[in-house]
């Protein structure tokens, strides 16, 4: 099979387009054969060597659709010709097929089609635990996200006006901004002031929650849109890591709560997962959040896609078909 492989960290041009052997599943997993595979931010990361990696040649993606072509031993819940997506590492979703643990992979419902579901599938979950577990959004609430226009930003904006709450978003351009409202945005600024502006949208109080998936360039501003107890989800660094924070700057700002959220540990054992995947499907199953893929690329251009994506031409989701 073809499947991307890349030997050092650096830019889209490490990526190589290799023949792989096609690898059979071992006990307790199932190989995919895939029909769409979802970029993420994270991809970029990795690539960079900014996430670590095991050893190299490494491969790269987490998230991926498609159809379970065979099973290994002790699989029970799934079978050859089911739909599936999946979420797990080790990093291998560019590429025709891929083996994956079968508790980490899930049926499609009839109503959702695999690049949907690659698509959404990281965002989804991430925008659930989000809006459920780091802090539950409440009917009333005013909260922020960044990247008001990303893949994460577009689900958190529908799903939170959904729960109730006032949306803030932030975004980089006006056509962005124009996607950011279309999609319940309530509120969408820009981010070199969007501290203030949340000060004044509030009545100088502040928001309970503010979700960033910037990092460095967005995190003093979020700290300080936050109403005392508030919390900042820092999910995400596309910017660069954020500075450090002392615990007594956290106090004297209003004893704030800083966390770092991440998927994995939100869906860490099987009934977590299936809890977090079966209310993201009946939510887009119902119509109530729409999955923007504003972008498709044949998989072998992926390396496309990544320049694409890091000089921000993208909204929405990214999907890559073998």
């Amino acid at each position: 099979m073809k499947a991307f492989r890349f030997d050092r960290p650096g830019g889209p041009e490490v990526m190589r387009w290799d023949d792989v052997p096609l690898p059979e599943p071992g006990p307790g997993e199932v190989r995919v054969r895939h029909t769409a595979v979802a970029l993420n931010f994270r991809d970029i990361l990795v690539r960079r060597g900014q996430h670590a990696v095991k050893s190299f040649p490494s491969g790269l993606g987490t998230e991926s659709a498609g159809v379970v072509e065979a099973v290994g031993e002790g699989v029970t819940e799934l079978a050859a010709g089911d739909r599936v997506a999946t979420v797990c590492r080790p990093d291998c979703a560019y590429a025709e097929a891929r083996i994956a643990p079968a508790v980490r992979v899930v049926k499609l419902p009839a109503g959702i089609d695999e690049r949907t579901a690659a698509a959404m599938m990281v965002r989804g979950m991430t925008a659930r635990y989000l809006l459920h577990a780091t802090y539950k959004v409440k009917p009333g609430d005013t909260i922020v996200i960044h990247a008001a226009a990303g893949g994460v930003g577009l689900i958190v904006a529908q799903w939170a006006k959904h729960l109730g709450a006032t949306v803030v978003g932030t975004v980089g351009s006006d056509a962005k901004a124009e996607v950011a409202r279309a999609y319940g945005c309530d509120h969408v600024l820009r981010y070199d002031d969007f501290a203030e502006k949340v000060r004044e949208i509030t009545g100088g109080v502040g928001v309970p929650v503010v979700y960033d998936s910037i990092g460095k360039t967005t995190f003093e501003g979020s700290m300080k849109s936050l109403r005392p107890r508030g919390i900042l989800a820092s999910f995400g660094e596309s910017s660069g890591d954020p500075p450090p924070v002392s615990v007594r700057q956290l106090g004297n700002m209003g004893s704030l709560f800083v966390t770092h959220p991440s998927l994995i540990d939100y869906t860490a054992s099987r009934a977590e997962l299936l809890e977090t995947v079966n209310d993201l499907f009946a939510m887009v199953s119902s119509g109530k959040i729409k999955i923007d893929i504003t972008q498709s690329y044949p998989l072998s251009e992926a390396a496309q896609a990544h320049r694409d994506v890091e000089a921000r031409k993208t909204t929405g989701s990214v999907v890559m078909i073998p």
